[in-house]
């Protein structure tokens, strides 16, 4: 047998969002709590959106910026619900913010870039930048502190090769939520070293402790941001694949040539649908959102009623992420174990 062409950060798999199928065929009962998805379908508005535009004709390749109608109903949604008027060479859609953000950290990373990411994070963050090249380095944050951002601490892992900050409002998979004053001292830091923070904005309705500000909002911050949107959640459209990203003109168009040859163009199809979604988008945060929050206040009562857990309550998102510090288990064999006796899938910390 030749040799293997796989290259070694992929090799052995780094963590993996879910279950092997193998491993889930074991059992017939088993509840799936390792990956973010919702199992309430679409808004039936936007699937029938979908339909007739499909059937009119939308299935063939389109701009590979986006949908000139969506491009429009994003840059309006987003002034009104922020106040803050884009032009469109600072918007590209793209097929999902997971491949939103491999693209830009391949647009905006050289090899040799140090990133940083606030840990725990969303698990693809380290290989995407290790992928487009960039050294990973982990701040860590802590439970005992609720998660806060701390400025000195960030401090402590600035160096002259430091390009980024990946940031994360609200966090997957913590649930923590970022007041003004901890998106402040991540805005000082970046602008005291001339940082680029990527901001993977995807929950923004599942904010439960105040308004949501985007961190581009911030003094000085619109010409650092890279920030990342979905549909996947805000709209329960997972399966869609959809997102967008909002930069500087530069860094849009550099984005867009990995695009080109990534993708070509985002899913003509689900654009459709997203240009309902944002037209009902307070129907339908009204209607879905309560539900999510309700379900995960309620888990988190249970949670901490647990004998041997902690959990530092959910400013946002829908996920939970208790310590299991006090069972004496490590995060793998804890999920190991809530899989072999409960049927209960979850992915483990670190």
């Amino acid at each position: 047998m030749g040799r293997s062409f796989v290259a070694k950060r992929f090799s052995g798999g780094g963590e993996k969002l879910s279950l092997d199928t193998d491993a889930l065929s074991r059992f017939d009962d088993v509840i799936d709590l390792s990956i973010g998805d919702t199992d309430i379908v679409t808004d039936s508005a936007i699937i029938e959106k979908a339909f007739a535009d499909a059937k009119a004709g939308y299935t063939r390749y389109g701009n590979p910026k986006g949908d000139p109608e969506l491009i429009d109903a994003v840059l309006r949604a987003w002034e009104e619900d922020f106040g803050e008027k884009l032009t469109e060479d600072r918007l590209i859609i793209t097929p999902s913010s997971v491949f939103g953000m491999a693209a830009a950290l391949s647009a905006v990373t050289d090899p040799g870039d140090e990133v940083l990411v606030l840990a725990p994070y969303f698990t693809p963050y380290r290989t995407q930048a290790e992928f487009a090249g960039a050294v990973v380095k982990e701040v860590p944050l802590y439970p005992e502190e609720g998660y806060r951002i701390s400025e000195e601490r960030l401090e402590e892992y600035i160096t002259d090769k430091t390009k980024i900050i990946i940031f994360n409002n609200p966090v997957n998979p913590t649930g923590a939520s970022y007041n003004a004053s901890e998106m402040m001292a991540l805005r000082n830091v970046a602008v005291r070293h001339d940082l680029l923070v990527v901001a993977d904005e995807i929950y923004t309705f599942y904010m439960y402790d105040g308004e949501y500000t985007p961190i581009r909002m911030l003094p000085g911050m619109a010409e650092r941001t890279v920030t990342l949107n979905s549909f996947s959640k805000n709209f329960l459209m997972t399966g869609w694949r959809l997102g967008y990203i909002i930069a500087e003109p530069d860094i849009i168009e550099a984005i867009g040539s990995v695009c080109d040859f990534w993708i070509y163009t985002s899913p003509s199809i689900s654009q459709r649908a997203a240009i309902k979604a944002l037209e009902i988008r307070r129907e339908v945060e009204k209607k879905y959102i309560p539900i999510y929050r309700d379900r995960v206040m309620y888990s988190a009562d249970r949670i901490s009623k647990i004998p041997y857990m902690d959990l530092v309550r959910p400013g946002g998102t829908f996920y939970l992420f208790p310590s299991v510090k006090r069972t004496g288990l490590s995060s793998k064999e804890f999920t190991d174990l809530l899989f072999e006796k409960c049927h209960v899938t979850a992915v483990g910390g670190h």
